[in-house]
This record gives C-alpha cells, structure tokens and sequence, in this order.
C-alpha cells in the first residue's frame, strides 16, 4: 500500500469513528422508539464500515 493510499485509509477510519459518535450522541437526545433505533442502525453500519477499512491495513 503506497502512503498516499494509506492517507486515504486513515482518513476514513476518521469519519468512521466520527459518524459513530454522532449517531451515539444523537440516539442518546432523541426520545421517539423509531427514530432511536434508526439512529443506532446507522451508528452499527459505521462500526462495520470503519472495521471494513481497518482490515485494509
């Protein structure tokens, strides 16, 4: 992997883990059943998607 191309990795593990927190941090103020779990649906997908691009490296 070149280090232009390991940037880009690096970069993208860094809005994985801040799409997580904000899912968290927004799960965590709303009240509504639906809108919680959506949330929390997204925050799992992030997770997934930040291990996706951990296991590049």
């Amino acid at each position: 992997m070149t280090e232009k191309e390991l940037l880009y990795v690096e970069d993208a593990l860094g809005h994985e883990q801040h799409f997580q927190a904000q899912c968290t941090d927004t799960a965590n103020k709303i009240e509504d059943g639906e809108l919680k779990n959506f949330t929390r649906d997204m925050q799992q997908k992030h997770r997934e998607m930040f291990q996706s691009f951990y296991d590049l490296l």
